[in-house]
């Protein structure tokens, strides 16, 4: 088949509340990806989201055997952190193609560990870092970069929610917890508008006493750049919503809310104060989902690697294990100076429409993330 009339086939690795309410609708939003097979050791989700998508189940133990069944083209990895390693490197040698949520894995180690596996494979790797399609973020990237707001000198964010701690993330220690769930999303903003990598990394900690996280619900990081740029951002499991971020240049300041959370109503909007007055840009909602998966297939159908690759998620890891190591002795971390090969480029923005989302009462076998 050309590439024009083929859909890359997706199985879906993971049955959870990310995978039901945003990637399984999304899907159905592309020209050119399709759901597949789902892989869960649940056998209520098994028997009823196959059903209503039409796919195949399968169980972890025959995840092999789904690899190795050419009924699939690519996964989506949506596990808990911890278990995204040996899912993942098991596909890449099986050739089949990955697109990995984020955080990469959960630790820096094991992200060299599928970098390796897939430089070794014939296969495509893509960590879904869902904004890098969405045309809001994109033009805030790339006009960054390109000096619209001048030289570029601070960052900060606010980025928290009211998590259960019955749900995976609230008793998964660290790697479950609000720095690599949600701190990649602030850490992942400033390193793209800045263009650069942090070189020294700070964090504070705090434990609501009325709340039972096994981690610091509430996590400060301060970051230096070079260039003089600093970034700091905070994130809690504990507190009401707030998502936004600043960015001070010489030329102007730009302040994005909302700015990493998605849905279909959610359009990212940015207001811009410069000396010649205020601008908003605001932006349509589109489905984040739909818009990485159809760039990711297009990749895949047309052999280009994707944009946020598994450099970019190594990028990101080696913050957030510094900040793990900065919680734990008090004491600042330096990072080697580092460089990516690659910059989010304008050309990736998608505009794909919002998928209707399933409420929390019609996802299976789940414990809401919201308190």
């Amino acid at each position: 088949m050309t590439s024009d009339a083929k859909k890359i086939r997706y199985a879906v690795v993971g049955g959870g509340q990310i995978a039901q309410q945003a990637f399984m609708p999304g899907i159905g939003q592309t020209s050119n990806s399709e759901l597949a097979a789902l892989v869960t050791g649940d056998p209520v989700k098994a028997d009823k989201l196959a059903k209503r998508y039409g796919i195949k189940p399968w169980t972890y133990e025959k995840y092999g055997e789904l690899l190795k069944s050419g009924e699939i083209d690519a996964v989506y990895v949506a596990t808990p952190n911890a278990h995204h390693t040996n899912h993942v490197i098991t596909a890449l040698g099986a050739g089949i193609h990955v697109l990995l949520e984020k955080p990469m894995t959960s630790s820096v180690e094991d992200a060299e560990k599928v970098l390796k596996a897939q430089k070794a494979s014939s296969a495509k790797l893509m960590i879904a870092y869902r904004l890098h399609q969405e045309p809001g973020t994109v033009e805030m990237f790339t006009r960054a970069r390109k000096g619209d707001f001048g030289e570029l000198r601070a960052f900060s964010s606010t980025f928290t929610q009211n998590v259960a701690e019955e749900n995976s993330r609230g008793h998964n220690g660290y790697w479950g917890g609000p720095v690599p769930d949600m701190g990649t999303y602030p850490l992942n903003a400033a390193r793209n508008l800045f263009g650069g990598e942090p070189v020294l990394v700070h964090a504070v900690g705090t434990k609501a006493s009325d709340r039972g996280f096994d981690f610091h619900d509430t996590v400060a990081v301060t970051l230096r750049f070079p260039g003089e740029k600093t970034a700091q951002f905070t994130v809690s499991y504990a507190a009401a919503t707030a998502e936004n971020f600043t960015l001070v240049g010489t030329k102007a300041t730009i302040h994005a809310t909302p700015c990493f959370m998605f849905g279909p109503k959610l359009g990212i909007t940015y207001v811009e104060k410069s000396a010649d007055g205020e601008k908003t840009h605001s932006f349509n909602p589109v489905d984040q989902f739909a818009n990485e998966t159809q760039y990711f297939s297009d990749c895949i159908l047309n052999d280009r690697d994707p944009e946020a690759d598994g450099e970019e998620g190594l990028m990101d890891m080696r913050v957030l294990a510094a900040v793990e190591r900065s919680l734990d002795t008090g004491e600042t971390v330096i990072l080697p100076p580092a460089e990516r090969t690659r910059q989010v480029s304008s050309d990736q923005a998608l505009e794909l429409p919002p998928a209707k989302e399933p409420s929390e009462k019609a996802m299976i076998s789940i414990v809401p993330q919201s308190k």
